[in-house]
């Protein structure tokens, strides 16, 4: 059982940043794909990055490509997703997600969802 929470959302201007932050507790957490995904009122969660288990390899959503960067530290049993340039179409509640397998772009079957963090994007 891997138990996930997010935290680092908040209300930014366009053009800010922000960090978002995703402990996980529980174990084998190191062992585990992240990834982000996020979901806009009215919308379907979507994908927004993802990395793997050991940090080699990430993906990012077209969207957010060299805007937003994902990367984990074992160590602290954390994953992050520093988002720059922010932009108002980036306002959505973003959910941290681990797979013991692989994460794909597609929101199903993930073996594990965070409660989601907001993160609102003003003009």
């Amino acid at each position: 059982q891997v138990q996930l929470v997010e935290s680092g959302g908040g209300l930014v201007q366009a053009g800010g940043s922000l960090r978002l932050s995703c402990a996980a507790s529980g174990r084998t957490y190191s062992y585990y794909h992240m990834g982000w995904f996020r979901q806009a009122p009215g919308k379907e969660r979507e994908f927004v990055a993802r990395i793997s288990w050991n940090g080699g390899s990430t993906y990012y959503a077209d969207s957010v490509r060299g805007r937003f960067t994902i990367s984990r530290d074992n160590a602290k049993n954390t994953v992050y997703l520093q988002m720059n340039s922010l932009k108002p179409e980036d306002t959505a509640v973003y959910y941290c997600a681990a797979d013991e397998i692989a994460l794909t772009t597609r929101p199903v079957g993930v073996d594990y969802w965070g409660q989601g963090t907001q993160v609102t994007v003003s003009s």
